[in-house]
């Protein structure tokens, strides 16, 4: 399947999704929506894909929702998924992030806004050049942030930071996202992609992808959780699950012999059968 709006490129078991309308700074459409949703969707499916990155084409990441419709821009959005009833297209890409198998990094090589920022929150990592421009800049258009981020966000930054950000919708550069931890680090321009490669070799390298998927998960949904029990019970489904697995039994011989790991495991058929542990009910009254 070709893409309209992105470039899908695979190396190294290394996925980039670039956005791909330069022109017009990379803003955010339906179009855009149905192709990074369906890049996601072939990469959980492919185990030669390890690592997710995202970046944009052209001097910006993205410049948010195209407005090239004017005061109609928000009128028929929820069909943006070919006539499905959705809700707003930036959650529905904030979820579908969510929901990844695989690490997942941004790099910003440009100007974020809007929701150019909003879906890049459900990532692991965000990495940036210097100076690129940001900004939550919703209560400017006279709407709420959207892209689940008020989920996100205070919990990436704080709910102080992020009411600052969001009430006064300015624009702030990278480094003061690196100073809130929104971003991990600043790059210069030419630095910025080699260095989420490099990441995203850290993440693979050595490591279980099926370890890596289920941990994933488990880190991001215990944020809500309501008390330590609850990661417990995940935690002793995983162990129980996974102690036994052949990628287990990899990671402990090639520890012994002093190699590195040859994991056998692979995300699309090995996933344990706990997984996805959210939609039993049986973690819901720590019966496992």
């Amino acid at each position: 399947m070709s893409f309209e709006n992105i470039l899908y490129e695979v190396e190294d078991g290394i996925l980039t999704i670039t956005l791909n309308r330069p022109e017009i700074l990379n803003a955010f459409s339906g179009g855009m929506l149905r192709d990074i949703t369906e890049a996601f969707d072939r990469a959980d499916a492919d185990d030669d894909v390890h690592a997710v990155i995202i970046t944009g084409a052209g001097r910006g990441f993205c410049a948010g929702q195209d407005l090239s419709k004017g005061d109609s821009t928000w009128e028929g959005h929820e069909e943006a998924l070919e006539g499905k009833e959705v809700g707003d297209g930036g959650g529905e890409l904030s979820r579908r992030l969510f929901r990844s198998l695989k690490p997942v990094i941004v790099a910003f090589n440009g100007p974020a806004v809007g929701v150019g920022m909003t879906f890049t929150l459900a990532a692991d990592v965000r990495i940036a050049v210097k100076g690129a421009k940001m900004g939550f800049v919703f209560s400017a258009r006279g709407i709420v942030p959207e892209g689940c981020s008020s989920w996100f966000l205070p919990r990436l930054v704080g709910i102080s930071k992020a009411l600052e950000w969001c009430y006064s919708a300015r624009i702030f550069r990278a480094e003061e996202a690196l100073e809130a931890g929104l971003i991990r680090s600043v790059h210069e321009k030419e630095d910025l992609l080699p260095a989420a490669r490099s990441l995203a070799k850290e993440f693979v390298q050595g490591s279980s992808k099926v370890s890596n998927a289920v941990l994933r998960h488990m880190m991001w949904r215990m944020l809500g959780a309501p008390d330590p029990i609850n990661a417990h019970w995940v935690d002793t489904a995983g162990i129980n699950a996974l102690a036994t697995s052949p990628d287990a039994k990899e990671g402990i011989n090639a520890f012994l012999e002093k190699r590195d790991p040859d994991f056998p495991g692979k995300v699309s058929t090995d996933l344990p059968d706990f997984f996805p542990w959210w939609e039993e009910p049986k973690f819901s009254d720590g019966k496992l």
